[in-house]
């Protein structure tokens, strides 16, 4: 991808029909690193939506290489050839996932030496075998992995898996563990497949990576139910804090027939905007969770 670059700055907003807005350490997307000031206070004034602006005066501003958040009225991505991002982890035999939960058990069926026997001589295939539980890798839960009379993947619409609108929340950086309706708020995410940035996935294979993970809470599952989200995903052991019994993320999402999508990777390749993600799984009668070779397309 190109350098996308942000701006930080103070501002003095005045109206013309009287009174004023100050901001300290603002920070927006910017086009690129010889944005204006002029085009930068435009940029602002779209962003937070105001009307019969007056004056808009900057001070300090800095311009700084940095992965755009999704500001409102900001730059979009330019159009040009599709690229195609991975987002999924690889599956190895005996690898750890989650925490407590077996790796997978990978050999072999038919061997390529075993199956001469049975073609025409120059001519060898090989069969193999998997034995996982279906929370392996980079996976798709289902309504039915949560409740007993939920959809499983048998019965997801491929509308709710595949071709999807992405919106990535930038969250990487943050020192907050939980992700509330805040951190949403600025997000359009209605229709969406809506992709957590946590950039946890810097731990994946290692112990930290089920330790003090970021998560979704309950206050957050519910803000984007209401907003209409159509799948959720993140790049973190999972979509709720695993400090408990509960699930409350969990069973929000799956309760309202949105798929939660777990144990992401390559988020920071995707922009906020623009990116369509395919997470589709097998069609597997009375099954909740399977893995996914999750993507995204690029405009």
């Amino acid at each position: 991808m190109s350098t996308e670059y942000r701006a930080s700055f103070d501002a003095d907003i005045t109206f013309s029909n009287g009174g004023g807005l100050q901001a300290q350490g603002f920070r927006l997307d910017v086009p690129d690193a010889d944005v204006t000031e002029a085009a930068l206070a435009d940029l602002l004034v779209r962003h937070l939506g105001l009307l019969m602006v007056d004056e808009v005066r900057l001070r300090g501003v800095r311009v700084f290489a940095e992965p755009h958040k999704g500001s409102r009225g900001g730059p979009a991505p330019a159009p040009g050839p599709r690229r195609l991002v991975e987002l999924s982890h690889v599956i190895t035999a005996g690898m750890t996932t989650y925490p407590g939960l077996p790796g997978p058990e990978i050999t072999p069926h038919l061997t390529f030496a075993d199956s001469r026997a049975r073609y025409a001589p120059g001519t060898e295939f090989t069969i193999g075998r998997i034995s996982m539980v279906g929370n392996t890798g980079t996976y798709l839960d289902s309504p039915y992995h949560r409740y007993a009379g939920g959809t499983d993947l048998a019965g997801l619409p491929l509308d709710a898996i595949a071709d999807l609108p992405a919106v990535v929340v930038r969250l990487a950086g943050g020192t907050e563990r939980g992700i509330g309706p805040k951190a949403l708020a600025p997000y359009d995410v209605a229709g969406a497949a809506v992709l957590l940035h946590t950039g946890w996935d810097r731990h994946w294979g290692t112990p930290e990576y089920g330790v003090d993970a970021p998560f979704l809470t309950e206050e957050g599952a519910n803000a984007l139910v209401d907003a209409g989200a159509r799948l959720v995903g993140i790049d973190a052991v999972n979509i709720d804090s695993t400090d408990g019994g509960e699930r409350p993320a969990h069973s929000i999402l799956l309760a309202a027939g949105v798929p939660v999508l777990e144990h992401l990777t390559g988020l920071d390749q995707v922009p906020v905007t623009g990116a369509r993600l395919h997470a589709a799984p097998p069609r597997v009668r009375d099954f909740g969770t399977f893995p996914v070779r999750a993507y995204a397309v690029l405009p």
